[in-house]
């Protein structure tokens, strides 16, 4: 299949497609005029590309693993695959330090907010759903 044709398939346009390659991560045979000539497994591995990028891996650290990866579906934890395994457990562990941190600046930033002196105004408040447990106190009656 031809670049336009997974680009179609997949959704990823071509010239991410192109990027892909360029990283290793989609190795396209090419045909005597120099086309690119995708098999139908490309299709998988770009939706596999696709959940690792979504997972915050990075394309270096995807193109350690993406071979792992053989199902059609949905992606599945491969047998017999160390590199896959140690390389997603080291990823998670770096993914729940950001998150660590990120915490850690919400609270002090709350902190802040809750103790700043209010000169009237009405402060912006964030009302979304995941916002309910760092919610500003209500302004001091006056």
């Amino acid at each position: 299949m031809r670049i336009g044709d997974l680009a179609s398939e997949t959704g990823v346009s071509r010239r991410l497609l192109r990027y892909y390659e360029e990283q290793g991560l989609l190795r396209p045979a090419r045909s005597g005029n120099g086309y690119r000539d995708y098999a139908e497994t490309d299709v998988a591995r770009v939706n596999h590309v696709r959940a690792l990028l979504a997972a915050g891996l990075s394309t270096t650290v995807i193109a350690q693993v993406v071979h792992c990866v053989h199902s059609k579906g949905e992606l599945e934890m491969p047998a017999g695959c160390p590199t896959f395994v140690g390389v997603i457990r080291r990823e998670r562990a770096r993914v729940s330090e950001s998150i660590a941190l990120l915490e850690s600046s919400r609270t002090i930033l709350d902190t802040i907010l809750a103790t700043a002196s209010w000169d009237g105004k009405e402060p912006a408040r964030d009302t979304s759903p995941a916002s309910a447990d760092r919610r500003l106190p209500d302004p001091p009656d006056e």
